[in-house]
């Protein structure tokens, strides 16, 4: 390496004089890892709560250390998937990143998501008289889906996550989601988000709102619980990326938000995963997301671990996770291997992933840029 970027790659390299050698011993090297789906801004616990009990500038501190828990964990590229109400504060954490003021991932940031008037993450369940303020930017029409856009590009969005389903539901095996968005809305807020070089991502689970995704081009369908064969053909032939987020779901299966919602949320949980195995055998592509953030921030490399448990080979979802990664994320060549010009971003596990994929969860070793972060 020098500085930020890897200048050779072999079992023989040149050591120039003064060069620093860093010996791993009998470990395997691999690029950084990448989560497209990740939310810095929360925590396990009540989520609703969080957003209304806790100020933006604590949220905004506790992200950084969600920031700094991933990258330990060996994650040097993420996508965060909304501040839930925090509005644009995700721009000075990727800022400080970037900047190296503070340890974490190199970022791609949405601020806020949006949603339409009572929809998904709108503020149901409240006091209607105490006018609880939605986690995300309202817009229920064309016109103010632009102007939604417009504000967060002017506060430094990346790209734009939009609520396209929700809430879901599951009875004897039927998996319905209402959509909150026509095909023709998400086309405007895409071809709106492409005027300032960004894409868009979709929260969505089911149908109808994933054929619409699909029909659209966004860039990635978080969730995809449920694609009907022509979603899933759609998504091959434009090549947008489901990001399943099976951690999430296991982790609210065995801590459930609420008493008695843990067989609900296992179901949920056998039924993607049987889903799942019908959009691989579909050829669907696929980005690795966790949804961290409702569970513990440095843990989610087990949603690599599921992804081969329901169907997947280790290679595949390694594939998965850096090169589609990369791609997803807009650094396609520039991070997701291990070549001359790309970044230096490097992990060491304890053993071959294509073995065992869960030496995914013991990092023992973490540089970004160059610099070292975590070492035996």
């Amino acid at each position: 390496m020098q500085g930020d970027r890897i200048v050779e790659v072999g079992s023989v390299v040149k050591h120039p004089q003064g060069a620093q050698v860093v010996d791993l011993g009998d470990t395997t090297l691999l690029p950084g890892l990448v989560d497209v789906h990740v939310h810095l801004f929360l925590h396990p616990g009540a989520e609703d709560l969080q957003t209304v009990e806790e100020s933006v500038p604590q949220r905004t501190i506790m992200a950084t250390l969600a920031a700094r828990d991933d990258l330990l964990a060996g994650f040097t590229a993420e996508r965060d998937m909304g501040t839930e109400g925090a509005g644009s504060a995700d721009t000075a954490v990727r800022d400080a990143i970037n900047s190296r003021q503070i340890p974490g991932p190199r970022l791609r940031i949405s601020g806020n998501a949006v949603d339409i008037l009572g929809g998904h993450e709108d503020a149901i369940g409240f006091n209607p008289a105490q006018h609880v303020l939605s986690n995300a930017d309202y817009a229920s029409t064309d016109d103010e889906l632009v102007a939604v856009l417009r504000q967060q590009a002017k506060e430094g969005s990346d790209f734009v996550k939009i609520y396209e389903t929700g809430s879901d539901s599951i009875h004897d095996g039927h998996f319905s989601a209402p959509f909150q968005y026509t095909e023709a809305q998400l086309a405007a807020a895409i071809q709106e988000a492409a005027r300032t070089g960004r894409r868009v991502a979709v929260h969505a689970t089911g149908e109808p709102g994933t054929l619409y995704a699909a029909q659209a081009g966004v860039a990635s369908i978080d969730h995809a619980y449920q694609l009907s064969d022509e979603t899933m053909r759609l998504m091959k032939e434009k090549q947008i990326f489901a990001v399943p987020t099976f951690a999430i779901s296991e982790y609210f299966s065995e801590h459930p938000l609420k008493p008695g919602l843990g067989p609900k949320e296992h179901e949920l949980l056998e039924y993607h995963a049987q889903q799942f195995r019908r959009q691989l055998a579909a050829g669907v592509p696929f980005a690795v997301g966790s949804d961290v953030g409702p569970f513990p921030h440095g843990t989610q490399a087990r949603e690599y671990v599921l992804m081969v448990q329901y169907g997947m080979k280790p290679l595949e979802a390694l594939q998965a996770g850096l090169l589609n990664g990369a791609k997803l994320l807009g650094w396609q060549n520039e991070i997701g291997n291990l070549k001359p010009g790309y970044f230096a971003d490097i992990i060491a596990v304890p053993g071959n992933p294509l073995d065992n994929i869960e030496v995914l969860l013991h990092v023992s070793f973490v540089m970004k840029n160059g610099a070292v972060y975590r070492k035996p």
